[in-house]
């Protein structure tokens, strides 16, 4: 199966994420120079095109592992089933991420924030010592 990475068309639903470049974009003239990767998962081979073949091939066997995890864990040999609820799971790790991401960077901000304060405040200290002085 010969295909090229390129990102979906953006839905309407996840307008609180950074907006992707539709299909009209084109992307598959950014990756025309580049060799195809050859990569397998779940016993399927496919030919696709990127800017890192090495990136791709990581990602092709993250993929390929999720699958095998789920097949194990259920009891379907259907292929876009396994694929589907695969899918699921890389789709629940990144939103658990995201929600992560977010807390964190709200951390920091906050942290940040605070710092700034005492330092103003002791800024203003300082002010009061010298002029006293």
């Amino acid at each position: 199966m010969n295909s090229t990475l390129e990102a979906p068309e953006q839905t309407s639903t996840a307008a609180a994420y950074p907006t992707l470049p539709s299909p009209a974009d084109d992307l598959s003239f950014r990756y025309s120079e580049t060799p195809p990767a050859q990569v397998e998962i779940y016993d399927q081979i496919y030919h696709l095109r990127g800017v890192d073949p090495l990136y791709i091939a990581q990602l092709a066997a993250m993929v390929d592992q999720k699958m095998r995890a789920v097949s194990e864990l259920g009891n379907t040999v259907d292929s876009l089933r396994v694929a589907v609820l695969a899918a699921l799971n890389i789709a629940d790790e990144l939103t658990s991420l995201r929600q992560s991401y977010a807390e964190l960077a709200g951390s920091q901000q906050s942290s940040q924030s605070a710092l700034r304060h005492r330092a103003d405040s002791l800024s203003g200290m300082l002010d009061e010592v010298l002029r006293a002085g």
